[in-house]
């Protein structure tokens, strides 16, 4: 069977990594994929979002399945396109339709859709240009740090932590009234601050049943000890260590179940990944945000302790018979080192050449910003993340010793890692 899988990213040669270990996989495309993905199918040269273009592909190179690696092609409505048209809606799409991708489109929406459901999360309000002065007074009486959310897609920088009454109103005229995130910060979301430790919990669903897959934590910040602007992701660790039997207990009483129930309450079909974004706090789950796809680089780290055929568990969202599988992982830590360009998250510069993959042992490679020279045929950096490097070991401690060891044996110019990832949860480590 030839299948499409849709993005560039190390999620997306994650996944890819692990299809290609299936037995029911002819060819593997990947749109438009990056230097990783390359050596392990056929790149393709199309945009996630280019709908027309993929149409024709799917249907000149008999494609039987796309999975939809990134949120903006769910948004848009990928799946929903494919089932209105009668020469593609015999094909699965592994990602949820438009409405149902609400949950990560619209802040605001989703923030709703707890409320309805009596799921837990931060208390909030939602402002706009037409009552913009009622959020500055929102703000005054408001303790910090305040949240500030753009309400649409922001490629994961629409979230701001601001520490003082001051910032947050000049966060809200930033978003609003000069448009930082254009129509994405058309509508605002602000909402309390939770105190706790983060994690994200993903589920695969074919809309009926679930299935819970590994627990894992990112870490957004660039500097060492949680500090500096936020990125798409420095490195994660999987299982996460307070994430005991009670504790996810309470996420999948409290949480998941009433979010499943929602939908199916409200008649949004859901087919693919949620992804939970929570928040500990004294030992009880709240919802930070709704994710409509598996998040990168917790991807990195929980996919490679997945033993089920990934192609199988698709087959059974596509066909509603995820209640018949059951899910396998490896006991392991699996533990991720996200390497950056000089500058990320700011302005960086590509095309630096990179060496040293054939030396790293132990470790998995997942390409993430990379692409390759035409000219020579190098393997150059063409992203703020570069690569990630992931490593399974019986503690964590020995899988991030491996992440590391093969981190310092790669090279390009400015090269970039933060060396404490899984800081934060050594305590609880279960040996």
């Amino acid at each position: 069977m030839n299948i499409l899988l849709l993005g560039s990213g190390g999620r997306e040669h994650a996944i890819a990594w692990k299809m290609v270990q299936s037995p029911h996989l002819s060819h593997l495309f990947i749109a438009p994929g990056n230097a990783g993905t390359g050596k392990i199918g056929t790149n393709v040269p199309l945009s996630p979002n280019d709908f027309p273009a993929i149409r024709e592909f799917v249907l000149t190179h008999s494609v039987r399945m796309v999975v939809v690696g990134p949120e903006d092609p769910l948004v848009n409505g990928i799946h929903d396109q494919f089932l209105a048209d009668p020469l593609l809606k015999g094909i699965p799409v592994i990602g949820p339709v438009k409405q149902a991708a609400m949950l990560e489109g619209s802040k605001e929406f989703a923030k709703q859709f707890m409320t309805r459901h009596n799921i837990p999360t931060a208390a909030f309000h939602t402002f706009d240009s037409k009552n913009l002065e009622e959020g500055f007074r929102f703000i005054e009486k408001s303790t910090p740090p305040i949240v500030v959310k753009a309400d649409g897609l922001a490629a994961g920088k629409g979230v701001v932590i601001c520490q003082s009454r001051e910032e947050a109103r000049n966060e809200l005229i930033a978003m609003i009234r000069d448009a930082k995130f254009g129509e994405s910060s058309r509508r605002v979301v602000i909402e309390e601050f939770l105190r706790g430790i983060e994690i994200s919990v993903f589920v695969i669903t074919d809309g009926r049943s679930y299935k819970i897959l590994p627990s894992a934590k990112d870490y957004k910040k660039i500097g060492t000890g949680d500090t500096g602007p936020n990125t798409g992701g420095m490195g994660s660790v999987s299982p996460v260590p307070f994430a005991g039997r009670e504790f996810m207990r309470k996420v999948e009483t409290r949480i998941i179940k009433p979010t499943l129930a929602g939908l199916i309450k409200e008649n949004i079909d859901y087919q693919g990944f949620i992804f939970f974004g929570l928040i500990n706090v004294d030992g009880d789950p709240y919802v930070i945000e709704y994710n409509c796809r598996l998040g990168d680089p917790e991807t990195e780290s929980i996919i490679p302790r997945l033993k089920n055929d990934l192609i199988e568990l698709f087959y059974a969202v596509a066909n509603r018979s995820l209640k018949n599988i059951a899910i396998r992982f490896d006991k392991r830590y699996a533990a991720t080192v996200m390497l950056v360009s000089e500058g990320y998250p700011g302005k960086y510069e590509k095309g630096k050449a990179i060496t040293g993959e054939d030396t790293t042992r132990g470790s998995i490679l997942f390409h993430s910003g990379t692409s390759v020279n035409p000219e020579n045929q190098e393997t150059v950096t063409n992203g703020g993340r570069v690569l990630a490097i992931t490593s399974l070991g019986r503690t964590m401690d020995i899988a991030l010793k491996k992440s590391y060891e093969n981190a310092d044996k790669i090279r390009f110019q400015g090269k970039y890692f933060r060396n404490d990832i899984g800081f934060d949860l050594k305590k609880g480590e279960q040996h």
